[in-house]
């Protein structure tokens, strides 16, 4: 099998307005307005995620680790070598773990978190030398768009 093309500023972008639908998904239930994708080495999607943590009262319940299980089970393997996941905020620790432990390839990310983020911000989990696998990190693709959905989530809830 022939390995997929450089993913292009084009494809982040087109990935990115999907994970800014999961992510106004995620207001129904009253959580943060995070959403993410999974897609495959070939470009097809192989999951879907947003925020959940209200809906079933489930701490790791992150965009990120909803759409790695979709992806997993697609699948049918929790190795997700080769895979894209793109998500509208930068991925905190835990979600940064989780596409490490997952063999994410690479990270396509909205607005940077500047109080959690592990992708540069606060913390580099995600390109960490000391670990097994290292990712890479395609930051800011639609990050004005993301920022804005938190920001306006934010401005009702506190």
């Amino acid at each position: 099998m022939r390995p997929a093309e450089f993913p292009t500023s084009a494809q982040h972008h087109q990935w990115m307005e999907l994970a800014l639908e999961q992510a106004a998904s995620a207001l129904a239930t009253g959580d943060v307005p995070i959403g993410a994708v999974v897609v495959g080495p070939d470009g097809t999607v192989l999951g879907l995620g947003h925020n959940e943590r209200e809906a079933h009262q489930d701490p790791t319940a992150h965009a990120e680790v909803v759409a790695i299980r979709a992806a997993a089970a697609t699948l049918g393997s929790w190795r997700l070598a080769g895979c894209t996941l793109i998500v509208t905020l930068e991925p905190c620790a835990m979600c940064a773990g989780a596409i490490v432990l997952a063999r994410i390839a690479r990270v396509v990310f909205g607005a940077w978190d500047e109080k959690a983020g592990a992708a540069g911000s606060v913390f580099d989990v995600l390109r960490e030398r000391r670990l097994n696998h290292w990712v890479e990190v395609f930051p800011s693709v639609l990050e004005s768009r993301s920022s804005r959905l938190l920001k306006d989530f934010f401005a009702t809830h506190r």
